[in-house]
């Protein structure tokens, strides 16, 4: 047991609140030092298997279909796969003319799986060729926010990537929590109280939004 566990090969796993790791990778949009990469702008990096295959076609779709939604909350896309720049080159164009679809966004070429590796996006239980469909949400200060992994044979769900990050930019802007299946134009929660003295506003106050001191919502 003890030789199996040495004999493993261990990837990092990068967390939640962890400054995302830098690298420089060739892309479809020429190489990139991702440190310098969309400054001032959220990032979401998502792996998917490999190239001209089914699933990843259509998830890459739905991507680029959406992509103006992303650009409406400061928000660039940056895929990744370990496949050569000539192979992402040639489905990118394949998918174009197929379907009309055009995927504007840079793909990282991680035929070395440098990336992969570094984002724990290669799971061994799962293939040690090819990354899982992993989903890295990062803030302007290149700090992790919201990690998401599928397995291979399981696509993603685009409502929820956007609704999850338009929540975070809520969270963050108005110092709020949000509730179960929060959607735009629902209201939030506030944050609970802190000492004694706030506890004992919460439990004076008069509001259907209150169910507890704990557990307080309003509009914003």
């Amino acid at each position: 047991m003890l030789e199996e566990m040495e004999n493993e090969v261990m990837y990092p796993m990068p967390r939640i609140g962890d400054v995302a790791p830098d690298f420089t990778a060739v892309t479809t949009a020429g190489t990139i030092k991702f440190s310098d990469f969309a400054p001032d702008k959220w990032v979401v990096m998502f792996s998917h298997p490999a190239d001209f295959t089914p699933v990843c076609t259509t998830e890459m779709s739905g991507f680029a279909l959406r992509k103006g939604e992303f650009d409406a909350l400061n928000t660039e896309l940056m895929g990744l796969s370990i496949d050569s720049i000539h192979a992402h080159l040639a489905w990118v164009n394949n998918v174009k003319e197929r379907t009309g679809v055009y995927f504007d966004f840079p793909i990282i070429a991680d035929i070395d799986m440098k990336v992969s590796k570094l984002y724990g996006m290669l799971q061994p239980n799962e293939s040690e060729t090819a990354a899982v469909r992993a989903v890295f949400f990062i803030d302007p200060a290149k700090k992790i926010r919201l990690i998401m992994y599928y397995p291979l044979n399981v696509g993603r769900n685009m409502d929820e990537i956007l609704r999850a990050l338009y929540a975070l930019q809520v969270a963050d802007k108005y110092k709020v929590a949000l509730p179960l299946d929060w959607k735009k134009g629902e209201k939030v929660i506030v944050p609970p109280p802190k000492n004694l003295k706030e506890m004992e506003e919460r439990n004076n106050m008069v509001s259907d939004d209150k169910v507890d001191f704990y557990l307080v919502k309003k509009s914003l």
